[in-house]
């Protein structure tokens, strides 16, 4: 039985337990319901989740412990030549039997008959035929593990089925059992929910710090070949990629070029986004009437819709030339000479664009901040004799100052990560300067270099995207706590 048919078939069966609960609920109050502890809702809930919670724990655990222990099982089976062989070649024999099994299920009896009595390249040719492409020939051994794997996967597929259907069953029984007039339903489920509202808490914060582990472990392995002082401090990027397999730590992982690129794009880019966005929310929260703000604040809200790599192009095809063309128009009437001052990739170029996509972001948040705050301090300022704008400025804004950091920040924090618009619009170029007309480029970029095409993480050259990434996210989150400082020392000012 597949596994969406047995995830049917226990949520049916929770529906029907929740219907039985309910009703037996309702048969014991005799028309009454002040006689209960609990609603007839409670009751049919509370005989649902012990229907349902139990089997999905259980076939959460199945699926996550049997097929280790199947594949144990196939692997201790195999002929002593192919346990000898290496762990990479044992892996992938075991891909191959993992194929012809999936393979043979498939076929027919005839076909099946066929192929075990064949010769390799036969097996082969069969296996082909019917959609299983193999780059050699296979072992007999490996056409009997396949077998084997089969019938282990049947058996186990059975056994979970009926574990888990009776297990379904037996908990919409007890649960049935349980209820009485006085049962505590409603504190059940209610305990029941509190337990899932935690653990979706929990796992943004689990991810987290999966994360940052597997980024520190690999970043620990590489200070282990290349000294931390010459990471943080270094002033050139020049890594000189290693062959695979190789340990080589020659080249020079300078981060500040990429921190300063990093910093500088971002920093331009809030410079346009952080104007217009913030003086749009207040206009379409102050200003603008229903209709008119109806209109225009879906419209600005398309521009964060927009694919990061279709603002790339648009800076290297619209915006980057167009800068060029112009500084050469500028330099040309000033000093006669039409040469430009501003290349096509640029700070400028990359701000710009990522600035433009920015500004939904700082539009939206920011407008819903400031509706939220509470129509009374609109109400009293103006009642005081203030002007709109004076309202704005001296109320309205204040009260709204600590979420509108937070929008700002959020919005940083897109800038920092941003990579597709930089490429295209700023260049690859690692290097120290300080002209924005220049060519720049960013932590992220790199990363995104550093990890590209067939390699191994076992070379600094490789290994130096996790140090890159473990930097970035410490700077954030230090960037963040300040931030959070700022906003909790002024709501104290203002409250």
């Amino acid at each position: 039985m597949s596994l969406s048919i047995l995830l049917f078939i226990v949520i049916a069966i929770g529906v029907v337990s929740y219907l039985m609960g309910a009703s037996r609920a309702a048969s014991l109050a005799g028309g009454k319901a002040s006689s209960l502890h609990s609603r007839y809702g409670y009751h049919g809930s509370f005989v649902a989740v012990m229907a349902v919670v139990p089997a999905f724990l259980v076939l959460a655990a199945w699926l996550s412990i049997a097929p280790k222990v199947i594949e144990t099982s196939v692997r201790e089976a195999l002929p002593p030549q192919a346990q000898s062989q290496a762990a990479a070649t044992q892996n992938l024999n075991y891909g191959t039997i993992m194929s012809i099994a999936r393979g043979m299920r498939d076929l027919d009896a005839d076909t099946l008959a066929k192929l075990k009595a064949a010769d390799p390249s036969t097996a082969r040719t069969i296996l082909g035929d019917h959609g299983v492409p193999l780059a050699g020939e296979p072992d007999a051994y490996m056409l009997n593990a396949a077998e084997s794997l089969n019938s282990m996967s049947a058996i186990n597929s059975m056994a979970m089925t009926a574990v888990v259907i009776a297990l379904s069953i037996a908990g919409a029984a007890l649960g049935m059992r349980m209820i009485a007039p006085r049962f505590r339903a409603r504190n059940r489920v209610e305990q029941v929910m509190l337990a899932a509202l935690i653990l979706c808490s929990s796992i943004a914060i689990l991810t987290t710090v999966g994360i940052i582990l597997s980024m520190f472990s690999e970043t620990v392995h590489f200070f282990q070949a290349v000294p931390a002082w010459k990471f943080f401090f270094g002033v050139v990027w020049d890594p000189r990629f290693a062959a695979a397999g190789s340990t080589d730590t020659g080249g020079q992982f300078g981060l500040i070029p990429l921190l300063l690129g990093t910093l500088y794009i971002g920093a331009v880019a809030m410079l346009f986004a952080v104007p217009v966005g913030l003086f749009s929310a207040i206009y379409m929260a102050e200003y603008a009437s229903p209709k008119l703000r109806a209109v225009t604040k879906p419209l600005l809200e398309v521009l964060a819709g927009i694919p990061t790599i279709v603002y790339g192009f648009f800076a290297l095809t619209s915006v980057g030339p167009f800068l060029r063309d112009i500084s050469a128009k500028i330099s040309g009437i000033a000093t006669g000479d039409f040469t430009s001052f501003i290349q096509a990739q640029s700070v400028l170029t990359a701000g710009f664009v990522m600035g433009i996509m920015l500004i939904p972001y700082v539009s939206s948040l920011s407008d819903d901040i400031i509706t939220a705050v509470p129509r009374s301090l609109r109400d009293g300022s103006l009642g005081l004799g203030a002007t709109r704008s004076e309202t704005v400025k001296n109320v309205i804004l204040p009260a709204a100052l600590p979420g509108i950091v937070g929008a700002l920040l959020m919005t940083a924090s897109r800038a920092v990560g941003e990579t597709m618009i930089v490429v295209l619009a700023a260049g690859v170029a690692a290097r120290i300067q300080f002209s924005p007309f220049e060519p720049m480029t960013t932590v992220t970029v790199k990363i995104v270099n550093q990890l590209t095409g067939d390699l191994e993480f076992t070379s600094p050259q490789t290994l130096v995207a996790f140090a890159l990434g473990i930097t970035l996210f410490v700077i954030t989150l230090c960037l963040n706590i300040y931030a959070l400082y700022i906003v909790r020392k002024y709501r104290e000012q203002y409250e």
